[in-house]
């Protein structure tokens, strides 16, 4: 996820992954569901009738993969090699490249899951897309970590609490695999998207186009001790945008009951 646009296109795909979470919870607790994925309806016939019906999560997790993958490669024109031998040495080369595929990967197969059990098992499997999902937030946590090595000052102090959030949230989709029904969780997996992908952003911005048009300096604790304030608003702001969906969502609902 090097350069501003490998910060971007991640950030913003996890907060609307985020945004989308934050949209079933206030559903399922609008309507006081218990589950916060219903079942599936049987399918209709007709060919339109079934592309309606298609859970289309799945696929955007999918093309949000396949986007990053080609930005990937685009970065080193597309000539991705894992083991150079020059000199009569063996190299490996581009390992930071080659840690962003495998997160991107990883979460590529976690859409292919969601497929699956949404649009082709007779019957929906939610386990599989959890444990699927699960997998993909663990496997960004070590090579999150493998990224703080060349790194320091305010790069470094950002990428840890990009840890942090990750690791809460690893924590939270893995929690979810044994209580699968627990409000809390749901809503906690939400909030941590939210806040993981706006402050992947954020970093974006940070450290390759910083709105004030002056870089951020290494060795000025004063930045570095900004960076952790900046990262505090970004967990009110996501805190803040938990209840504003709900409202909206309450007021949306309670519309459509009222036009029924």
């Amino acid at each position: 996820m090097g350069g501003f646009e490998g910060h971007l296109f991640p950030g913003l795909s996890f907060f609307l992954y985020g945004l989308y979470h934050a949209g079933l919870l206030s559903r399922a607790m609008i309507c006081k569901s218990p589950v916060q994925h219903p079942p599936r309806r049987p399918w209709s016939k007709g060919r339109w009738t079934t592309l309606r019906q298609m859970y289309y999560i799945g696929f955007l997790k999918i093309l949000c993969s396949c986007i990053l993958v080609a930005q990937e490669l685009n970065s080193i024109n597309w000539q991705l090699v894992l083991i150079s031998k020059k000199h009569h040495q063996r190299d490996f080369m581009f390992r930071k490249q080659w840690q962003h595929l495998t997160l991107y990967m990883s979460f590529f197969l976690s859409g292919c899951a969601d497929v699956v059990s949404q649009n082709l098992l007779p019957k929906r499997c939610v386990v599989l897309e959890q444990g699927a999902q699960a997998l993909s937030v663990c496997l960004s946590l070590p090579l999150m970590v493998s990224h703080l090595q060349d790194t320091e000052g305010v790069e470094l102090q950002a990428h840890m609490l990009l840890i942090q959030a990750m690791f809460l949230l690893a924590l939270v989709v893995t929690v979810e695999l044994w209580a699968p029904n627990m409000l809390l969780i749901w809503m906690l997996k939400a909030f941590l998207y939210l806040v993981t992908g706006s402050w992947l952003m954020q970093i974006g911005f940070m450290l390759y186009k910083p709105v004030s048009s002056y870089r951020w300096m290494d060795d000025d604790k004063n930045d570095i001790a900004f960076a952790t304030t900046f990262f505090c608003w970004h967990v009110a702001f996501g805190a803040i945008l938990m209840i504003w969906i709900y409202g909206f969502s309450t007021l949306w609902y309670c519309h459509l009951g009222t036009e029924a």
